[in-house]
């Protein structure tokens, strides 16, 4: 009772029958150091390569990871891109602007108008606010500033960017407009 599992494979022979099959099998190699050599086992071996057409999941990350930075650096040209025509079009926009801005220090009237989905004012004299309703002056918005300019280059403006120009009343709608709302019940 008190012999232990190799104690009784001892006995039975069964452990020297394993011990001396592995010497029977590697006579050429002598044990180093008296000690039988330690390991798993056998070494480890590359698994089998699938012909089949399936591809192993590495493969199928480093294709995603790699499309991904294709597609991201994609994305960045073409967004410096968009940033480089900006400046452009504002460097011509300014230069058009350049001693074209009809705006006075003391003025005494304020004509508001919509842009970008909000109540803007600009201030202008007299003079101005009918030339504004009548079409003859526009206003361009630069810098945060709403500038009114020549009819001319109100237009010039429209051609380079069309954002940028906030107000230019077309003075053919004002000919068909009798003043009366299309709404209106009598």
């Amino acid at each position: 009772m008190a012999d232990s599992l190799r104690d009784q494979l001892l006995k039975s022979g069964i452990v020297k029958q394993v011990r001396e099959e592995q010497r029977a099998k590697s006579p050429s190699q002598p044990p180093r150091g008296g000690r039988p050599p330690q390991g798993k086992g056998r070494p480890h071996a590359p698994p089998p390569r699938r012909d089949n057409g399936e591809m192993d999941l590495a493969k199928a990350y480093a294709i995603r990871a790699q499309t991904e930075a294709t597609e991201r650096k994609r994305a960045e040209q073409e967004a410096a891109e968009q940033a480089r025509l900006r400046r452009e079009r504002k460097a011509k926009i300014q230069k058009l602007l350049e001693g074209q801005v009809l705006n006075k220090a003391e003025v005494d009237q304020v004509r508001h108008f919509e842009y970008g989905g909000k109540i803007r004012r600009v201030h202008v004299d007299a003079e101005q606010l009918t030339a504004l309703n009548e079409g003859r002056l526009g206003i361009v918005q630069q810098n945060g500033r709403y500038l009114v300019v020549s009819q001319a280059i109100a237009e010039q403006v429209r051609s380079i960017d069309a954002h940028l120009l906030a107000l230019l009343v077309d003075p053919q709608a004002l000919a068909d407009d009798d003043g009366v709302p299309d709404d209106l019940m009598w």
